[in-house]
Parts: structure tokens; sequence; C-alpha cells
């Protein structure tokens, strides 16, 4: 059976390190047929729009997306609906992408790579559920208006909705219950309500369906506080749940208890399973075509392509079985470089995995 890729590199370093992503896809025997596309100021570029036709029907007519990164500050003044930024926001709606995984793994031979004291982040692997396609990034009414009345009349103002529709709460419910079973038992719901009308509506679903998953602990917390408890003691999270403004933040920092926001892959997926994977970091214009970016996050992100999209789990675990390797040779891109290691570029390390793959 063969596998439509549609291979969207982007911007900035987007396409050094999809190159290296599907350099390691490409050596596992698979048939797959990529076909790549620009998107974000790339597409732009050619086609006047971040996100054209061309693009987004390739993107609904392929199996799984591999998606580098979008932006670059040359940009910057264009309208909003023109910016890179806006083509991964189109995909998520166009393609119903509402559930965002992304694991937060601290492999062990990059311990003292972390801002955190290694004793609090060896062994921490958690996997943030972030739903994708409510909440206040998609909200309507918003804009920018003036004050017809109060102490702020004549004053422009500007304003976004936050709401949540109860399916949509339900069924990123069950991803993350679902998940929670498949590792530690264990699920943290982050919200706020005791403030937001809407985490209190989100907290209450979220309890209904804890119902039906009566061998996961559920339990839950105020984003404040688990921003804190994150940096904190992060180990004792395993699956966190959170709305789209929260997960936005909570993945961040998650991220950087890793060592690196560069190793820390991502997937996006919609009820039937098809997926947008990316590295879970921008497009670092001040590097791109420098051959310095670390392509490991999306070399993962392929991984991680191969086992909820293709139902390909033995090749995604030897895709990360082959990045602990590198990493145990002592190799490192620079933004997770130790004194006494080996300093190695973008494709150098594509290479590395290659090699550790065979």
């Amino acid at each position: 059976m063969t596998h439509k890729i549609a291979v969207l590199p982007g911007d900035g370093i987007g396409p050094e390190i999809t190159e290296q992503a599907v350099r390691v896809l490409t050596a596992l025997d698979l048939d797959l047929d990529l076909q790549t596309q620009p998107v974000g100021g790339a597409a732009y570029d050619v086609h006047g729009h971040p996100l054209p036709p061309v693009v987004l029907d390739l993107a609904k007519s392929s199996d799984a997306i591999l998606f580098g990164a979008v932006g670059d500050w040359k940009y910057d003044t264009l309208a909003r609906e023109l910016r890179p930024e806006q083509a991964i926001l189109g995909l998520r709606k166009a393609l119903g992408l509402f559930a965002n995984l992304r694991p937060a793994i601290l492999y062990p031979q990059l311990a003292n790579a972390s801002s955190l004291k290694p004793e609090v982040v060896a062994g921490l692997n958690i996997l943030i559920i972030r739903e994708l396609t409510g909440d206040i990034y998609f909200g309507q009414p918003r804009g920018v208006r003036e004050v017809a009345e109060g102490p702020f009349k004549g004053e422009r103002q500007g304003f976004d909705t936050m709401h949540y529709a109860e399916s949509e709460v339900r069924r990123i419910a069950h991803v993350a219950f679902q998940a929670a079973q498949k590792r530690s038992k264990k699920l943290c719901s982050v919200d706020k309500s005791n403030v937001l009308e809407t985490s209190q509506f989100w907290r209450e679903i979220v309890i209904e369906v804890a119902k039906e998953y009566p061998d996961v602990a559920l339990s839950h917390m105020y984003i404040d506080n688990a921003a804190m408890q994150l940096v904190r003691a992060p180990k004792e999270f395993d699956v966190i749940v959170t709305g789209n403004l929260f997960g936005d933040i909570l993945s961040d920092e998650a991220a950087m208890l890793t060592g690196s926001i560069g190793m820390l892959p991502s997937a996006s997926l919609n009820s039937a399973s098809q997926g947008l994977y990316e590295p879970s970091h921008g497009s670092a214009p001040d590097i791109a075509g420098k051959n310095l970016a670390n392509p490991l996050a999306t070399i993962l992100s392929a991984a991680m392509l191969l086992r909820y999209s293709l139902g390909k789990a033995e090749q995604a675990d030897r895709i990360e079985s082959a990045v602990q390797k590198v990493l145990e040779q002592g190799l490192r891109t620079a933004d997770i470089h130790e004194q006494g290691l080996t300093r190695v570029s973008t494709s150098e390390m594509g290479d590395a995995v290659l090699k550790a793959l065979k």
C-alpha cells in the first residue's frame, strides 16, 4: 500500500531540517509517495498566499503531512491574513486537526542540557495533549472596536472570545484518557475554572468523560499552578490535557525542561488519524541556510507520523532508537552542545541518524 505524504518545508530552517527527516523516511524501505510544496512565506512568494489551494488540496489528499516551520521577519508587514503563520492555522482548521500531542522526553544523555538540576528532570517523560481548533484562538467575535459607553468610552478596545462546545471538550478528553491508558494511567486536566466560565464548563465535561475510564486517575490543576509545578516537580506529571491557549504555553515551557526545544516533535491529529507532524520550534531565520539547526525534532516528528497516521510502530521505534544511539555517541548540534562532546552540523546529524538506522 502506497502512503501519500505531503512534505511542506516552509521558511527559515524548515527546508534544512525537513530534508533530513525525508532522508530518514526514505531509508526505511516503505512505499511512500512524498510530494513537496511550499508553504508559509515561501508559498506567499510563489502564489501570493501562505496556504494556496494547490497546497491545501495536497494536504487534504495525503495520509499525513510533514511540516517544517513558517515565519520570517520580512513578512511582518503583510496583512495578518497573508502572514506565514496563517498557513498552520488554516491547515488545522481545514483538516480538523483538533488534537495536538507533544511529548516532552528528557534523554539521559541530555540531562545536563536542561535549565533545571539533573535530579529534578532525569527520567522526564510527559505527554501534553492540547485541544487545537477551539478556544480563544478561533473564537468569534474578535477584533478592535471603539467603546460606546462606560469608563473607556471613545477609546479603542481589542477583544477576543473564548468558548468551547461540549463536543470539542469531549473528543479531546477521550484522546487524553486513551493516551493515559497506554502510559501510567494518570491524567491531569489543566484549566482556570476558578475564574473562567469556559474552564468551569471544560472541567464538568472532563469529569463526565472520566466515568468511561475508571482505570485512569484524573486530577485537576489551575493553569498558573500547573506552570509552577511543571518547573518545581515536572516528573509528577504524566499526561496533561488542556485547552488551546493554556496548551500553547505549557508545551513550550515543557520543551525547555528537556534542554532544547530543538528536541521536541509534535503531532496534530484529526478524527481519522490524518495528522500534521512538525517540530515544536520555529523557523529561526537568523540561522537559516547555515547548516546549524537541530534536525532531531523533525526526525522524531517523522517517527510520530509513522506511528500515529501510518500504523508503522516498528519503523517509528527504529527511528527513535537511532536518535538515542546518536546521542549516546556524543554527537550534538549547537543548541545541545556541551564541552567535551562532538559538535555537528544539521546534515552531519542527519548522516549520523541514517548510519545508526542501518
